[in-house]
């Protein structure tokens, strides 16, 4: 599996984003909360589509925004390869919930047991 992001991977569309919120089931791994959602995906490659957030309201300079965005990209991009989807396609968000800035050890952590949970969640919920 290669361990680019592309810009396939990247979850753009407003539909989606939408959708995700109103019916998407979460999991959390403080500082982090993934919320996904079954959906299908405009590439018939890909089995995941995922993005990442940070709240303005707890981070008001655009700079530690992008910086925190950084390091979650980074540290899902070289993990990335830990999740298993089965075959079916899914639509990922991940927010940043924390008002401090965590360094890029505690963001690979965190991102390792939101896998951990994704993969757990979604291997009880399919039969």
């Amino acid at each position: 599996m290669s361990q680019r992001y592309s810009k396939q991977e990247k979850l753009k569309s407003k539909k989606l984003i939408d959708q995700l919120f109103v019916e998407g089931k979460s999991v959390k791994a403080y500082p982090l909360r993934m919320v996904y959602l079954e959906a299908p995906l405009p590439y018939p490659d890909l089995d995941i589509q995922i993005g990442v957030s940070v709240s303005k309201r707890n981070h008001k300079l655009a700079v530690t925004r992008n910086r925190i965005k950084r390091l979650m990209r980074e540290a899902y991009r070289t993990q990335k390869n830990l999740i298993d989807t089965k075959g079916t396609t899914f639509a990922v968000l991940v927010i940043y919930t924390s008002r401090e800035i965590a360094s890029q050890e505690e963001v690979s952590q965190a991102i390792r047991k939101l896998i951990k949970r994704f993969n757990d969640a979604i291997t009880t919920s399919t039969p």
